[in-house]
């Protein structure tokens, strides 16, 4: 026994058992850490849902229009768990309909959504797995675009006239299905509550059919420029001093004028169809002798706003013994008179013939031709253009007064901030130097508004 364990045959054997249970050690170590580190050479198969995958259409979109298919569809890939990870990342696979036959015909049919670029190793099911499109000849055509608003969220009293557009047509682009049930091309103008004054904006088109339902069409250009003129309508009234209050002892009122004797009040045009003139109350009370005023014009409720609010007063008197005070007349009011007061004013006035013809006398007056008229608050957009831009204009005054006065203390206005496009016939604006009158041939002026041409 101790001469076989001693010889070299032996020990080779050991040493060959020995090497082989080592190799087989090793190996199942490492298959172990393998399967504890997932790298275990039988892949591990899972699926996974990826949702709302962009699809793609190919087809001649010089000549056909295509619709229904949708937008996105779920995709569910099966496969070795990290190819499953790394497609879902990535996305680098394509989900789409081929509809790019130019033999392909017009109308109804069911195509089938496919898969590209996605890993091989990998099965994909798309859901759904068909859709049913419609295959259309493209049509471009031009329509008429009309602008329209909420007309009742202008402010109370306000108006508005009919919006204008810029550019007044558009080219539609669809199927000719959709094309030909075009009904309305519209531009709606968004409008805030309580709107008083002129809007320009952009606003949006749409083709609607006629059950004003939105079509799927492509319009050029998608929003156009909208322009909404608001104003508030007018009336031109005359301004009328009332007395008020008793004179003063021994003071008479001889006369009471107002400048100017006209406003313009701005309101709904049932509130001024009932306004004809404005009173203006005057307190005589306090009057020592010819006196001029501002006095404050009491707007009334109806009326949104007015042209001005105050006016000049001029107040003039003459100094009367008591007894003759119960003679005074009332100013700007006429009343019937009886045979015997008009006797009695005959009587009280014939003391004093010669100053009234004195003081008719210094009246003259002083005729000035050719005064330009000015037009004045003219819109960006539009053009004014008046009938006659000049006018001819009588001033009333003392002769001292007249001599002084030359063509460039006079300004004739027009004011055309509120009107709308057409012809109107407005009242004008004098303004003269103080202490005189003025006559006009006409108190108003024809006035043409017109839209300005786009420019390019």
């Amino acid at each position: 026994m101790d001469k076989f364990t001693n010889s070299a045959w032996f020990m080779r054997i050991v040493a060959f058992a020995l090497a082989a249970l080592l190799f087989i050690s090793i190996n199942f170590e490492m298959e172990s850490d393998k399967k504890s580190l997932g790298l275990s050479t039988a892949p591990e198969i899972s699926t996974e849902t990826i949702e709302n995958v962009p699809v793609e259409v190919y087809y001649d979109r010089e000549n056909l229009v295509v619709s229904g298919v949708p937008e996105t569809v779920d995709v569910t890939l099966k496969g070795a768990k990290s190819l499953l990870i790394n497609a879902k990342n990535q996305r680098d696979f394509k989900v789409y309909v081929d509809l790019s036959d130019p033999a392909i015909s017009m109308g109804d049919r069911t195509v089938t959504f496919k898969i590209s670029e996605l890993n091989e190793k990998l099965v994909a099911t798309i859901d759904p797995e068909y859709a049913e499109v419609n295959v259309q000849e493209r049509v471009t055509k031009e329509f008429s675009v009309e602008a329209e608003y909420n007309s009742s969220l202008l402010e109370e009293g306000y108006t508005a006239g009919q919006p204008t557009v810029s550019p007044k047509t558009v080219k539609i682009t669809g199927a000719k299905d959709a094309i030909e049930q075009i009904s309305y091309v519209k531009a709606n103008l968004e409008i805030s509550k309580g709107l008083n004054e002129t809007v320009n904006s952009k606003a949006t088109v749409k083709a609607l059919d006629r059950d004003l339902n939105k079509l799927d069409v492509t319009i050029e250009p998608s929003s156009v420029a909208v322009s909404l003129n608001v104003n508030i309508p007018s009336k031109t009234v005359s301004i009328e001093p009332k007395q008020t209050g008793k004179a003063k002892d021994g003071i008479r009122i001889t006369s009471i004028s107002v400048d100017p004797k006209e406003v313009t009040l701005f309101g709904s045009e049932t509130s001024l169809e009932k306004i004809d003139e404005i009173n203006l109350p005057v307190n005589i009370s306090k009057i020592d002798g010819d006196t001029e005023l501002e006095l404050d014009l009491n707007k009334p409720e109806s009326v949104q706003k007015m042209s001005l609010g105050k006016a000049q007063v001029k107040i003039r008197t003459e100094k009367v013994d008591v007894d003759e005070e119960n003679a005074e007349p009332v100013v700007e009011e006429e009343e019937p008179e009886t045979e015997q007061k008009q006797e009695e004013q005959v009587v009280e006035e014939k003391p004093k013939p010669e100053e009234e013809e004195d003081e008719a006398a210094a009246i003259e007056s002083k005729t000035f031709n050719n005064i330009q008229i000015v037009p004045v608050g003219i819109r960006d957009d539009q053009d004014a253009e008046l009938e006659s831009d000049v006018t001819n204009i009588t001033l009333l005054g003392e002769a001292a007064d007249l001599k002084k006065i030359t063509k460039d203390d006079i300004n004739l206005t027009v004011d055309v901030s509120n009107l709308d496009e057409g012809t109107h016939d407005v009242d004008l604006a004098v303004t003269v130097p103080e202490g005189v009158e003025w006559e006009l041939d006409s108190k108003t002026v024809s006035v043409t508004i017109t839209q300005k041409d786009e420019e390019t």
